[in-house]
């Protein structure tokens, strides 16, 4: 069983009497799960802890209670990303195009996923923009289940795929080999190095700035390492293609 306070409770409730696993340590064969304001704030043996009488009891004897599942790499959601008009394309957003009353959502979460970092396709170098969302009940709108950081920006990360997956025989805007995948990936990440530098040079002087662009400030994000979308998420086909990635970036 996977308990799930959906937007928090004031009064604490307590599962008790079912088995929990926790993240570290041992089985507790017949624990106490204390949850309030939707987080877990304690959790030890129902047979020696003692509750204060506000607590609401909720008896799970017989049931095993588990941390939720976390996955890292997920299409659920109906999204959509990058379309065939180019390769590299981090300028698009996954936020724009998912459907938050997917049904796909209810299955994960009835699998004990609650959190997922969902993905657009990997058919392309770069096909947009993740987004982290938790798998809250009676979601109705994407902020529902958006994860937002302690400056109130939603969280996520962006989405490369090396090897096979972005490869197209006969030429074209698309490569068709790992080698041009790999210049392809270094020269855009080059042009956001000189976008960025552009941004200091000009400090506060707005008329020296370069024009705004989507695609060069995802990537400054990612260079700087700071933001909501520094996480960089790679899915090479065999090692050679991390390794390319990864010496993209750093040139």
């Amino acid at each position: 069983m996977f308990v799930c306070s959906v937007f928090g409770q004031e009064k604490p409730t307590a599962y008790i009497n079912a088995k929990i696993i926790p993240i570290v340590g041992q089985p507790i064969e017949q624990g106490v799960l204390l949850v309030q304001n939707g987080k877990i704030t304690a959790v030890g043996d129902a047979r020696t802890v003692r509750l204060s009488s506000d607590v609401q009891l909720v008896d799970l004897k017989g049931k095993t209670i588990m941390p939720g599942l976390v996955d890292t790499h997920s299409h659920i959601g109906e999204g959509s990303g990058a379309d065939a008009s180019a390769p590299m394309q981090p300028d698009v957003r996954l936020l724009d195009g998912i459907n938050p009353r997917s049904s796909g959502f209810q299955r994960a979460q009835s699998g004990g996923i609650t959190t997922v970092n969902v993905m657009p396709g990997s058919g392309h170098l770069n096909s947009g923009q993740t987004l982290y969302l938790k798998l809250r009940d009676g979601a109705v709108k994407i902020d529902d289940l958006l994860i937002f950081d302690k400056d109130g920006k939603y969280a996520g990360g962006i989405k490369f795929a090396n090897g096979t997956n972005p490869i197209r025989a006969g030429g074209g805007a698309f490569p068709g080999t790992r080698a041009k995948s790999a210049a392809l990936v270094r020269d855009l990440f080059i042009k956001a190095q000189e976008y960025r530098e552009k941004i200091r040079k000009a400090g506060s002087d707005t008329t020296k700035l370069p024009p705004r662009d989507l695609q060069m400030e995802a990537l400054t994000e990612v260079l700087d390492g700071k933001t909501r979308r520094s996480f960089s998420h790679a899915s090479p086909r065999r090692h050679s293609d991390g390794s390319a990635s990864a010496k993209g970036i750093r040139f």
